[in-house]
């Protein structure tokens, strides 16, 4: 009886195992097939980069040409873009841009976390409303303030930086993962060793929400980057002011005659480079903010 148990047993053990392998089988294969889908259109304009206008004309096909180094001299020369200028715009207003949506933002949070007011909740409340009021819907009112005041065309770098001042899904993200990470007690022991607000907050705070600034600083960075609506109302693609949107969206629009894809291409990727360096400094921040950003407790 005993042998006879302890045979079953090993054999029951053994399927388990066999059943084990099966499903780590098509585990890899489903995250290899996933991650072949998410690579494929970066390798499509890696390669696309290498053609000619003529070669990406003809049938798709994943063979490199020979006009890398072409392309890339016609796109910094052609002064229709401003390529460089349009970068370093773009540069500008993002790196500006995140720093101050993510310390406002982080403020902001900080005030309706760590005080306690009569109106705390109901500034809470209107904030949560003003996530839910689209961009597009306010954007008229303030494209026509900031022109009376003179910021358009060349001067529309400021309009650009503004609306960075007042971003409540960030303060949203920052103020949960306060709640998650951040105990009271660590501010009530900061204002007994007698440190101001401020000070509590720049190097007590911060310090501890590094995370999730790293997370929201990423994305306030890839938004500002990725922005064409605000600039395309506020500037023309010839402005000394365009961005690196405005810039491909110019490329896009090219007459038949001078339209180029290996510039497109060559374009496209120039503008994925910072992003890409973006995200290298500060991945390994991302996983940990979200995950202890989005669970109370």
């Amino acid at each position: 009886m005993a042998e006879d148990f302890n045979a079953n047993l090993t054999a029951e053990e053994k399927r388990g195992h066999v059943f084990l392998i099966i499903r780590r089988i098509i585990a890899y294969i489903v995250l290899i097939a996933v991650c072949l889908f998410c690579v494929f259109p970066f390798l499509t304009l890696i390669i696309n980069m290498t053609k000619s206008h003529a070669e990406l004309s003809q049938a798709f096909n994943l063979i490199p040409g020979d006009a890398f180094i072409r392309n890339f001299t016609n796109v910094i020369n052609d002064q229709s873009i401003a390529i460089v200028r349009a970068l370093g715009n773009s540069l500008l207003i993002g790196a500006i841009s995140c720093v101050i949506t993510v310390y406002v933002s982080s403020l902001t949070a900080y005030g309706l976390y760590a005080y306690d007011f009569k109106l705390r909740k109901v500034a809470y409340t209107f904030i949560m409303v003003v996530l839910m009021v689209p961009t597009q819907v306010s954007a008229l009112g303030y494209v026509e303030m900031v022109k009376s005041w003179g910021f358009e065309n060349d001067n529309s770098i400021p309009a650009l930086i503004f609306p960075s001042i007042a971003v409540p899904g960030v303060f949203f993200f920052i103020h949960q993962y306060m709640e998650s990470a951040l105990p009271l007690e660590i501010v009530e022991a900061g204002r007994i060793d007698g440190g101001h607000e401020f000070y509590i907050f720049n190097f007590v705070v911060l310090p501890i929400l590094k995370p999730a600034l790293a997370v929201q600083l990423i994305f306030s960075f890839v938004a500002s980057w990725n922005n064409y609506f605000l600039p395309q109302l506020l500037m023309q693609n010839t402005s000394k002011t365009a961005t690196l949107p405005l810039a491909v969206a110019a490329l896009n629009a090219t007459a038949n005659d001078n339209f180029d894809l290996g510039k497109i291409y060559m374009t496209l990727g120039i503008a994925i480079v910072p992003l890409i360096i973006v995200y290298l400094c500060l991945s390994k921040y991302i996983i940990r903010g979200i995950a202890l950003g989005s669970v109370k407790g």
